[in-house]
């Protein structure tokens, strides 16, 4: 059962984002006092805890100034690194263009993989993962400017996915990117550096426009690195949950929340959207247009609570997937290539001969080479009645001897075969 919430202010991810006033819940009505007398002896009050001793107090005051003297260290410390990654920048600046990789998924992965294998607590891994991401990403932005495209408007979950992967100090694209197979063509013209899309749903399956776009941008674009993100979605509104007639969504949103929505919203009308963020602002023209006619508005979104403190919006019914442990994997495309980490993945897309045990013959390669398939999917190729484009994700990187002898074989097998990247596996969730 999803929970119902009043509104809260939502924090926003990216430094740059509009504030959302702070929102009051609705008190609700007081109970009347019960003219029932009760038999039971009255509980006595709790005792009140007692006032911390003069010696507590001086020991908090201590402390406090212990945490000044390690802030200031780290401010120090920030900054060198800082100071450091400005002259890696220069000296970036003087490489080839193909050369200059200033965000380098590989030296990431290991990075990240050494500190938290250094962690020794109480702070969790997830904590000194998302510190150092943000130091990563302002050591970035020191370097040169970075741009990150991603399916707009702000407030999608692929705008949530990019800031919890690059950090708030990148510059974020979005205004005039409205299509996944758009954030594809900024990248293959250079106008952004790396593009984030969504290829995969742990409930819905593969996301069919990213797997097109692969089909028409083949060779123009490579993998760069995968990101998972904890999907949750909310209902979101300006009206009343019994007043909702019309919901907006992305179609593979409405499929992750199936269950919720025939058990609680049966009826309504189910309305597909580019994106959730754009669903939301559709939701809100709606509403504002009925509200202009003297109409009690009833048009509701789905969306995540991101979307739902950037544009004001209550949130209806909050964690309202099918699967609480929703996650939906991203890759991040670029023009480059990523070096072997030693735990990599590679990606490939291929069509087979059209011949009887083709494609067996192709997945018997990586068996006979000892290579495990982690994910594969089908699409129409597009240029032949009942021809399939196959996407498949092998562990391993594609400069591994073992690797490139099994796709050499592979390509025997194929009309055509498309290496769309190696890349450092995503090991966490974020």
């Amino acid at each position: 059962m999803a929970k119902r919430t009043t509104r809260k202010q939502t924090r926003t991810a990216t430094s740059g984002s509009r504030k959302t006033p702070k929102a009051t819940a609705k008190k609700p009505p007081a109970k009347k006092a019960s003219k029932k007398v009760s038999s039971k002896t009255p509980k006595k009050p709790a005792p009140k805890a007692p006032a911390p001793s003069s010696a507590d107090l001086k020991e908090l005051e201590t402390l406090r100034k212990r945490i000044d003297r390690i802030d200031g260290k780290l401010i120090g410390l920030l900054n060198e690194r800082a100071n450091v990654a400005v002259d890696i920048g220069k000296i970036k600046n003087t490489m080839p263009e193909g050369q200059r990789r200033i965000y380098a998924s590989d030296r990431e992965a290991l990075l990240l993989d050494k500190l938290l294998a250094r962690n020794e607590g109480p702070l969790p891994d997830r904590s000194i993962e998302a510190i150092y991401r943000e130091i990563m990403s302002g050591s970035i932005a020191l370097e040169q400017p970075v741009r990150i495209g991603f399916l707009g408007p702000a407030g999608s979950h692929s705008h949530d996915a990019a800031v919890r992967h690059f950090g708030s100090s990148v510059d974020l694209v979005y205004e005039d990117v409205h299509t996944i197979a758009g954030v594809f063509t900024e990248v293959a013209r250079g106008h952004i550096d790396y593009g984030l899309v969504p290829i995969e749903n742990s409930t819905g399956g593969g996301i069919v426009d990213t797997l097109d776009a692969f089909l028409d941008h083949a060779g123009k674009v490579t993998i760069y690195a995968e990101v998972q993100i904890a999907i949750h979605h909310a209902l979101l509104a300006s009206c009343d949950a019994k007043d909702v007639r019309r919901i907006h969504s992305k179609p593979e949103v409405f499929s992750q929340c199936k269950k919720w929505l025939g058990e609680q919203m049966a009826g309504r009308e189910l309305v597909d959207a580019a994106s959730s963020s754009r669903a939301v602002l559709t939701a809100i023209e709606e509403n504002e247009k009925l509200r202009s006619l003297n109409l009690t508005p009833t048009t509701a979104a789905i969306g995540n609570r991101l979307a739902g403190g950037l544009y004001g919006l209550d949130v209806l019914f909050e964690d309202i997937e099918d699967n609480t442990s929703n996650v939906t994997r991203f890759f991040v495309i670029g023009q480059e290539k990523a070096g072997p980490t030693g735990d990599d993945k590679t990606s490939v897309m291929f069509t087979t001969e059209d011949r009887s045990g083709a494609l067996f013959e192709v997945l018997g390669v990586f068996h006979s080479s000892g290579i495990n398939l982690s994910h594969i999917d089908k699409r129409p190729s597009g240029r032949e009645t009942w021809s399939y484009t196959f996407f498949v994700d092998a562990l391993g990187h594609r400069d591994e001897p073992m690797m490139a002898t099994a796709l050499a074989r592979i390509a025997a097998h194929c009309k055509e075969l498309v290496v769309l990247g190696s890349y450092p596996r995503s090991k966490r969730i974020l």
